[in-house]
């Protein structure tokens, strides 16, 4: 099964990269913008598996970059404040 085949697994996906990178010492301005960038790939290259995905992706294709990084900059902030973190 793929992380992308559930909205929940994404975000569980996601966190533990971030925390991955937290640990390593990488700044949230570099894991935001490696979020725009992972953003920007799958809005491009993935059709979207669920209701959410799809949100996401129609918000990212009628985003401008600025509002394309603060999209991914909540996206990271979401999965930094679940509960199981």
């Amino acid at each position: 099964m793929s992380v992308l085949d559930n909205f929940s697994n994404w975000k569980e996906f996601l966190n533990n990269r971030i925390d991955n990178a937290e640990n390593k010492g990488v700044n949230q301005d570099t894991i935001t913008n490696i979020a725009t960038e992972i953003g920007g790939y799958l809005a491009e290259k993935v059709d979207p598996r669920n209701d959410e995905e799809r949100v996401l992706a129609d918000l990212w294709k009628s985003a401008d970059e600025q509002e394309k990084h603060a999209l991914a900059s909540t996206m990271v902030k979401m999965v930094q404040n679940t509960p199981n973190r």
